[in-house]
């Protein structure tokens, strides 16, 4: 897996793109997408709660499953997820489950953030996994991407 930050931006653009995906979708926009060693991608999803009335079908959690299905095997060893937004616990949980080697995230989420926001699963000793993380690729356009999205909703709702 290429370490230079252009490869980590060209992956995040495509994460990115997901994201907008989403939001065109009424979705929140949250785009991921997980690389193999050799920089092959194995999936890209997007966050699709709503459109599949499934509370777990987070864009994380999609991109996974792709994945593993592709694989044949949950465990999706040095892999890189790419993300816009920080996971919540539930999405960490996943991908700690995966044995993921490293987790790429554009913006933190200071309300549901589990990898160094809210909690850190990454760096609780506790469990038998542990995950590179890199924060902060790309972080205002997916900072800006999540919070116009909002921004809009809010301006909807009070119409």
């Amino acid at each position: 897996m290429n370490q230079k930050p252009e490869a980590h931006e060209k992956y995040m653009k495509l994460a990115i793109d997901e994201a907008k995906k989403a939001g065109q979708n009424g979705e929140v926009p949250i785009g991921a997408v997980l690389v193999a060693e050799d920089d092959k991608i194995l999936a890209a999803a997007y966050n699709s709660t709503i459109s599949l009335c499934d509370p777990s079908a987070h864009a994380e959690i999609l991109a996974l499953r792709k994945a593993g299905k592709k694989l044949k095997n949950y465990r999706l060893l040095n892999t890189t997820l790419y993300v816009t937004i920080e996971p919540c616990f539930m999405c960490m949980g996943a991908i700690v489950h995966s044995r993921l080697k490293r987790l790429v995230f554009g913006t933190y989420d200071p309300k549901w953030g589990a990898a160094g926001s809210l909690y850190n699963f990454a760096k609780d000793e506790r469990l038998n996994h542990k995950i590179e993380i890199i924060p902060g690729i790309s972080l205002e356009e997916c900072k800006n991407l999540i919070q116009l999205f909002f921004k809009e909703k809010r301006k909807n709702i009070r119409l």
